[in-house]
């Protein structure tokens, strides 16, 4: 599979899109005003510690307190409870971005502390942010503080060495377990081995675990001198997380279209990767670079709730508070004689473009698709296996389940920060984030009411009607009696006017004499 990375960067944004097959895949962007947090370790202070939720509020000095449960503590653990731990972000969060159960009641697994039992109101704790502030919820943190490299990820706390379970060979596990097992000191923490440490040497192990070790026992003095709520140590920034993490042998190219950030990379590649140099490219022609490579009208496409399949059907992509929903229609595309596979062509086609959407807008939490009913199991069956396969190439963690007997497959997807519409975007200010508003007739209908509420009370002013241009256009074309009729009823005069600053779906009701506006005394409804 061929894979490149594009690096956009500008004064106030950084733009990173990642490119399989031609075909982009991934959208990461990071602003000064909203930077990412995920990976950051903050001294906090306890707020509030609530036995029922078996969490506990800390402040880490951010808008909303953040969440720490029970799981997220330091506590001892089975050795059979971290084996084969998958690599991840430091603080990786749970996979539906919720709160992970105790692990009470699973066999062979310790079981979490009560929380009432190691922290109370005024505590101090170190933590680290494992999922960004989403819509209403602070950010989520975690005590279990671990130092992402690019090899390696240090877990002062933990006591064991696992492997990405992305390296799937028993023998090659049990051989980077020995390897990174006979340099890591005793009592001085774990170790995971990811994916990209598969063929590294023993010394690159050794110089990276002591770089990691070295910035633990930094922070550790410099957090003796803080006071909670503080920030203690700053995760990378976004571009240098994507050489670490992301940028190797199965990279083909990574372009920068910037000078000063092509030569740090290049810098932080000679010392950690230096076979990798010659995949590193600079991009200086005057034709912006995501322009060159036509992603500019494919990432303004992302925030569309329509999404085309090529056979001519097509997704809708709802987000909203609960979950995100999936439904697939066929569209143009009929086929030609057998619908069966008509609907399979179609939902197989869904299945690709489900699994890259749901990369490409990072959404995550609970997802229902919704694809065209199938009549046999097997067909069924096939679109699960080709959606399991496509979401495999994800770095999000995600789980998809059977179909289930309404037709529909239910899946997971990991969330550790705002989707794309959710950061770049901000609620309608007259329709309030649904996407619809009243119409013209349904205003028409709320203005009489408010009317026949200020005749019960034996007013008898004169009233301007103000209402927007659209909706005063619809009343003299299709209801031009309208005011003369509720003249008669209410026994006052009304006259019409039109107002350009009103909303849409707004009227306003002012006292002629006075200039008086009485609308929010009488629109009730």
């Amino acid at each position: 599979m061929k894979r490149e990375i594009l690096i956009n960067a500008a004064p106030r944004e950084m733009r990173v899109a990642i490119i399989e097959d031609d075909q982009l895949v991934e959208l990461l962007v990071e602003r000064p005003e909203a930077r990412r947090m995920v990976g950051d370790i903050y001294m906090g202070r306890v707020e509030a510690v609530q036995p029922g939720l078996q969490a506990a509020f800390v402040d880490i000095g951010t808008e909303k307190s953040a969440f720490l449960h029970a799981s997220d503590l330091v506590y001892e653990k089975d050795e059979d409870d971290e084996d084969d731990e998958e690599e991840s972000d430091p603080g990786e969060a749970a996979e539906n971005g919720e709160a992970p159960p105790a692990r009470a009641g699973r066999p062979g697994r310790a079981e979490a502390p009560q929380i009432q039992d190691v922290l109370k109101r005024g505590d101090t704790i170190l933590v680290q942010v494992s999922k960004e502030p989403i819509s209403t919820k602070g950010p989520r943190v975690t005590a279990q503080v671990s130092m992402a490299g690019r090899f390696l990820v240090y877990m002062p706390f933990a006591s064991r060495v696992g492997v990405s379970r992305k390296i799937g060979e028993r023998a090659e596990r049990q051989r980077l377990k020995a390897q990174v097992a006979a340099v890591l000191p005793p009592d001085s923490g774990g170790v995971i081995v990811r994916t990209v440490g598969e063929d590294v040497t023993q010394d690159t192990f050794t110089r990276e675990l002591q770089s990691l070790m070295n910035n633990w026992k930094r922070i550790n003095r410099k957090r003796q001198f803080m006071r909670a709520p503080a920030l203690v140590h700053r995760e990378t920034n976004l571009a240098r997380g994507i050489i670490r993490d992301l940028f190797s042998d199965k990279v083909d190219s990574l372009v920068v279209d910037n000078r000063q950030l092509f030569n740090e990379i290049s810098e932080y590649l000679k010392g950690v990767a230096p076979e990798l140099l010659d995949r590193l490219h600079l991009y200086e022609e005057a034709q912006p670079l995501f322009d060159k490579h036509d992603l500019e009208t494919e990432i303004r496409d992302i925030f569309k709730r329509r999404c085309d399949l090529p056979s001519g059907g097509y997704l809708i992509i709802e987000q909203t508070e609960a979950l995100v929903s999936i439904d697939v229609n066929s569209g143009r595309y009929t086929g030609k004689k057998d619908p069966e596979k008509t609907i399979l062509k179609t939902n197989v086609e869904a299945a690709r473009e489900v699994a890259r959407q749901l990369r490409l807008r990072d959404v995550g939490g609970i997802i229902v698709c919704d694809f065209i009913d199938m009549e046999t199991r097997a067909n069924r069956d096939r679109v699960l296996q080709e959606l399991r396969t496509h979401l495999g190439r994800d770095r999000a963690r995600t789980k998809a389940f059977q179909v289930s007997e309404l037709g529909l497959i239910e899946m997971t997807r990991q969330r550790v920060r705002q989707s794309h519409l959710q950061s770049q975007t901000e609620p309608c200010p007259t329709c309030a984030g649904t996407g619809r508003i009243f119409t013209p007739e349904t205003i028409v209908r709320r203005m009489e009411r408010s009317v026949r509420r200020i005749a019960v009370e034996g007013r008898r002013d004169a009233l301007l009607v103000k209402l927007h241009p659209d909706v005063a256009m619809y009343v003299l074309e299709q209801e031009a009696d309208v005011l003369r009729k509720l003249e008669k009823q209410a026994g006052f005069p009304l006259e019409l006017r039109d107002d350009p600053l009103l909303r849409p779906d707004e009227f306003k009701l002012v006292v002629k004499g006075a200039q008086r506006d009485v609308t929010a005394q009488y629109a009730l409804a």
